[in-house]
């Protein structure tokens, strides 16, 4: 590797220190639903986000949290010997993708059926250091 390459290499290791990302995989839930506890989280302070999502009605948010608490273990296990109360962090991200369709049939009518589909969806949440800005 040349040596230009091996410093960017570095740059890039060091910014990516500071983020940890958590992912949920066929959570099954559909993602408009998903979408809408990620709206109230999203760029929000970490402690703010889980207490946003801790007193949330949906149940999506359960998940939520659970993920966002997923993520800061990951930032601690990158960051040995810090703190995630002192590194105030934040939910730099949150996208949710349309995960697996189970499709159903529900019998209608007149000999008739119609198709059910039971959405899932992948949830990826990112969270930073707001002192690395």
């Amino acid at each position: 590797m040349g040596s230009r390459k091996q410093i960017r290499a570095d740059k890039l290791k060091e910014e990516r220190k500071s983020i940890s990302f958590a992912k949920l995989n066929n959570c099954p839930t559909s993602p408009r639903k998903m979408r809408l506890v990620a709206d109230l989280v999203r760029g929000k302070d970490v402690n703010h986000a889980l207490d946003i999502l801790r007193f949330s009605t949906k149940e999506a948010s359960r998940r939520m949290e659970k993920l966002v608490m997923s993520a800061i273990s990951n930032w601690e296990q990158k960051n040995e010997g810090k703190r995630a109360e002192d590194a105030d962090l934040f939910v730099k991200e949150v996208f949710v993708d349309s995960g697996r369709m189970l499709k159903r049939v529900q019998p209608a009518p007149q000999g008739r059926a119609h198709r059910i589909r039971k959405r899932s969806n992948h949830v990826t949440v990112t969270i930073d250091s707001a002192k690395a800005e």
